[in-house]
């Protein structure tokens, strides 16, 4: 019979993340600015290394930002609950599908601008102009070189290839509460149907996987050789090795001879109530142009903008064919992720 593993949650590490209670109260928001109300009103689901890149966009505008913190899901009920009274300017998410999610239902208005044409990929910017993508993350396989032959790997399918017998008792990944978890499942049922991805994910339990609370416990564990293979975004493996440069663990790229590795982004769209579209735009366009490099580089994710190279850590894991990003599919097909992941009992 198979089994699911769960390691316990440690103590959140994002002590800028604003509970929802506080948010509700008014209370929470962070300025970089002061105490005073700032120009531009961020509510950020992305919480990582960010107030660098908005300290240099202060210091060469004279602009000043506030932030409130939440996770994604939060801040898009805040919107939705506050309406027209919203003091948020721009929102940043750290999955394409709650992008989607905030325009399909309204909250974000359209951007017509040359230089977030120029700035972004089609494919990582929305059809109508209402979000743009502004960092690129991967999800893809780490594992423990000591245990592992990386010519193990399905090429073609990787994702799908761990549900392979070999990897019983060898798997550690993602619970199923984060969007990482979520958004992966979701374009796999956009890719392989919901049956398929059942049988997929059904396979990872079958296989004993033992499901962690976060990516830093998962290299942790490849690190020490109690699991073998992991699903983990490639810059917390980024971020370990500044720490630890002789981690035990390499990346794998998933699926390169198949539809590509999984990827995601950070981004951000202008909301539709915000009382400074001007000044959120110039942010917005910023951060995609002359702000792209100390936004993405604090934390080690890839640049939208071609123009702008990647970090040195980043860059050292090679180049990668990344898997379409589909944001529809993704905020679409949520629901019926998070349904598949609860009716096989994947915790």
């Amino acid at each position: 019979m198979s089994r699911t593993r769960r390691v316990g949650r440690p103590a959140v590490l994002t002590a800028t993340l604003v509970s929802l209670s506080a948010l509700v109260s008014g209370c929470g928001v962070l300025g970089i600015g002061g105490e005073e109300p700032g120009d531009i009103q961020v509510y950020s689901a992305r919480h990582y290394d960010l107030e660098d890149a908005f300290v240099a966009f202060e210091e060469e505008t004279g602009l000043t930002v506030d932030f409130i913190y939440g996770d994604d899901a939060e801040l898009l009920e805040r919107l939705k609950a506050e309406g027209a009274e919203t003091p948020a300017d721009l929102f940043v998410t750290v999955d394409a599908g709650a992008l989607w999610n905030a325009a399909d239902q309204g909250e974000l208005v359209p951007v017509r601008s040359p230089v977030l044409e120029q700035a972004l990929p089609e494919e990582y910017r929305d059809s109508q102009d209402r979000w743009f993508g502004l960092a690129l993350r991967a999800r893809t396989v780490a594992y423990n070189p000591e245990n592992v032959d990386p010519a193990d790997f399905d090429t073609k399918d990787t994702y799908a290839g761990l549900t392979d017998p070999q990897w019983k008792g060898r798997l550690c990944m993602r619970d199923s509460t984060e969007a990482y978890t979520q958004s992966l499942v979701a374009s796999l049922i956009d890719l392989h149907g919901r049956d398929g991805a059942k049988e997929i994910v059904q396979g990872w339990l079958d296989n004993d996987v033992e499901i962690m609370s976060n990516d830093i416990l998962l290299l942790e564990a490849l690190d020490a050789g109690t699991c073998d293979v992991a699903i983990v975004n490639h810059y917390y493996f980024a971020r370990e090795l500044e720490e630890k440069p002789d981690m035990n663990v390499e990346l794998f790229w998933a699926s390169q001879e198949g539809d590509g590795t999984h990827v995601n982004i950070s981004g951000a769209g202008l909301v539709k109530a915000s009382d400074a579209p001007a000044k959120a735009r110039r942010l917005l366009e910023w951060l995609a142009a002359d702000g792209q490099e100390a936004f993405v580089g604090g934390n080690h994710e890839y640049p939208v903008n071609p123009v702008v190279a990647p970090d040195e850590v980043v860059a050292g894991f090679g180049e990668f064919k990344p898997m379409p990003l589909d944001a529809e599919a993704m905020g679409s097909l949520n629901a019926e992720a998070t349904d598949l992941l609860a009716e096989v009992g994947y915790e």
